[in-house]
């Protein structure tokens, strides 16, 4: 393989948005395999369980389907959807 003779910013790819985590998941949760579903379901709920301790929610549900898909929710603030000033 020839060696490329220069790098520069026109190189990198940019991703925007939710796209570098559809592009490298593992980057964000560890792998992609079974333990990091397990990751971000204890990362969701480990959430759901901060609101209620700092009086923001009094309830968690958690639902486990026959399907394998799993429902988290809580009556707590939810996550801000406007944009962030900086």
């Amino acid at each position: 393989m020839a060696k490329k003779k220069s790098y520069s910013a026109k190189d990198i790819e940019v991703l925007e948005g939710l796209e570098p985590v559809r592009k490298r998941p593992g980057m964000y949760i560890g792998n992609t395999n079974e333990e990091g579903l397990h990751h971000l379901v204890n990362e969701v709920l480990d959430n759901s369980i901060d609101e209620v301790v700092s009086g923001h929610a009094k309830n968690i549900s958690f639902y486990y389907a026959k399907d394998k898909s799993i429902t988290i929710r809580d009556d707590g603030r939810g996550i801000p959807i406007d944009f962030h000033p900086k």
